[in-house]
């Protein structure tokens, strides 16, 4: 991973604990905590549009997002015309989200997972490069 990298994170109570994790094991990236710091009873997008105005500005170069199946934070993220989240829950979707899709944002299903498994997923989207090519042109097709 590049130790350069700027990432935001952010999970809503159920993505809590793998968020409190990662921020652990993610010391040598500037890595900025936009929430939940608790495991009380959130609602996602609290914390879904900060990580993805983070991202979409350029302050940030990825995100990650957790929360129970990943598909609220998603959701939430895609909302944002600059951001390309990406649900991950096996460490290949997220190479291929970041080879094919250019992702910006990984989100993950922390009841779905395992820990190891996250870490995986985080290490994978953080290290691999968007081979362009015919897939700049399908990604420039994204936007409305």
């Amino acid at each position: 991973m590049n130790k350069n990298l700027k990432i935001a994170i952010g999970s809503d109570h159920a993505g809590f604990s793998y968020k409190e994790a990662l921020l652990k094991w993610l010391p040598q990236a500037t890595v900025k905590n936009f929430g939940t710091d608790s495991p009380e009873s959130t609602d996602y997008p609290d914390f879904a549009h900060p990580v993805a105005s983070a991202v979409e500005s350029g302050e940030f170069d990825f995100g990650i997002l957790i929360c129970g199946s990943a598909n609220g934070v998603a959701m939430t993220a895609n909302k944002h015309a600059g951001i390309r989240a990406a649900i991950c829950w096996q460490a290949e979707l997220a190479s291929l989200a970041r080879k094919h899709n250019n992702a910006n944002i990984v989100c993950i299903p922390e009841r779905f997972i395992s820990l190891d498994d996250a870490k995986a997923i985080v290490k994978i989207f953080l290290s691999t490069e968007f081979e362009g090519g015919r897939h700049a042109t399908r990604v420039g097709k994204m936007s409305c």
